[in-house]
């Protein structure tokens, strides 16, 4: 199966007959059952982090010293943090995106989107003209952080994710080093200046937390807290146009919602993570030795039969789709889920209101980012039909 390729159909066979299947290629043992990966990503002693953020092509030496002048360094933090560090660490951040400041955020989000749809009209492709920077716009805002370029940090991010995520060649590494040192540098240097603000910058430093520690935090954070709600966004509104009436039915209370809860269990914009064996370990009836290098196929898990009734069917009505791991489990689950369900609830409910009879433009499958654990539309060109008077719901 082709890690950066594979479809619905290779996650059902896996399933169904190699639930723990070492990948010859990669090295990697394929997981593909919800109880299994929910298993592995609860137990973070025998499944340790170490590797979550390994990049899936070794970087060269030339690519490293690139980034070493830079004084790139991804040290334990978060997302790759096994230690006794990462509790404090996580509260520290946790601190910006509680319920509460989430929920006060959804104004914002929604001015936003309609400040966006204010420009369209006729056709449009609602990724750049929509999902690309408000997500970054929203996040910036949610952590206190000013003064930023968002078409710098976005070209940062993406180039960072096939990087670190790509089916890559040296050549292309070369290439990629640069925005990503370039951006790591920016995040010293701001983190340096930060003068114990209220801002996340201000927060790290204030804790005490070292530059090259809070570099290496701030660079993922600021790239997966961002990037992964972007295609979030894009997965959301092709499967929701591409099945029947449910666009019509975005203003039922709750609908949007669930649609949203629908499509992080189908079509989930980070769709496997990485975990290492600490101890020899079993898993469905499959002895694993101690430093085997697991990928937990998350989008595999949300349509395992055994969990979900009639998985492949979209149904926003399904009682239990929230128990999806499209967000993790456990102590690292993603801090930013919560703005993510909110960003994607509002959008795709505020374009509905104003474009009640948007259709996509075009039947065929889009252009997809194939990276090992992202995947989603890279467009969504839509026929926007007339907008509705201003303050009219959806029809």
């Amino acid at each position: 199966m082709d890690l950066f390729q594979h479809g619905p159909g290779d996650l059902r066979e896996l399933r169904e007959t190699a639930p723990v299947h070492r990948d010859g290629c990669t090295g990697l043992w394929l997981v593909s059952r919800y109880d299994d990966v929910r298993a592995a990503l609860a137990d973070p002693r025998r499944f340790r982090p170490d590797n979550a953020l390994d990049a899936v092509v070794p970087i060269p030496g030339p690519v490293l010293r690139v980034l070493a002048r830079a004084g790139f360094s991804l040290p334990p933090t978060l997302a790759n943090n096994g230690t006794a560090t990462h509790a404090d660490l996580r509260r520290l951040v946790a601190r910006f995106l509680t319920p509460a400041r989430v929920a006060a955020l959804g104004p914002r989000v929604a001015e936003l989107t309609r400040e966006r749809l204010d420009r369209l009209s006729g056709h449009a492709d609602l990724h750049p003209a929509l999902a690309r920077d408000l997500p970054a716009v929203v996040l910036l805002e949610a952590l206190g952080i000013r003064d930023v370029d968002v078409t710098a940090l976005k070209a940062w991010s993406t180039a960072s994710l096939e990087l670190f995520w790509g089916d890559v060649t040296p050549g292309r590494q070369r290439e990629l080093a640069g925005p990503a040192a370039a951006f790591h540098r920016w995040l010293t240097s701001r983190i340096r200046a930060a003068d114990g603000g209220d801002d996340l910058f201000g927060a790290l430093r204030a804790a005490g937390v070292p530059p090259r520690d809070a570099a290496g935090l701030c660079y993922f954070l600021l790239i997966a807290g961002q990037e992964t709600t972007t295609q979030l966004l894009c997965a959301v509104f092709h499967a929701v146009l591409r099945h029947g009436d449910l666009w019509s039915r975005l203003d039922e209370p709750g609908f949007a919602a669930a649609c949203v809860e629908e499509v992080l269990r189908r079509e989930p914009p980070v769709t496997t993570w990485r975990r290492v064996t600490a101890e020899p370990v079993t898993l469905s009836g499959v002895d694993l030795p101690a430093g085997a290098p697991l990928l937990l196929m998350l989008m595999g898990s949300g349509s395992d039969p055994e969990v979900f009734d009639d998985p492949e069917r979209f149904c926003p009505a399904r009682p239990n789709n929230h128990r999806h791991l499209a967000f993790g489990h456990g102590r690292h689950f993603c801090l930013g889920a919560g703005l993510a369900r909110l960003e994607a609830e509002v959008v795709l409910r505020e374009t509905a209101r104003r474009f009640p009879d948007l259709r996509l433009a075009s039947a065929e499958p889009p252009p997809l980012l194939n990276l090992l654990s992202f995947r989603a539309p890279l467009s969504v060109p839509v026929l926007l039909g007339e907008p509705a008077p201003l303050g009219e719901p959806a029809r």
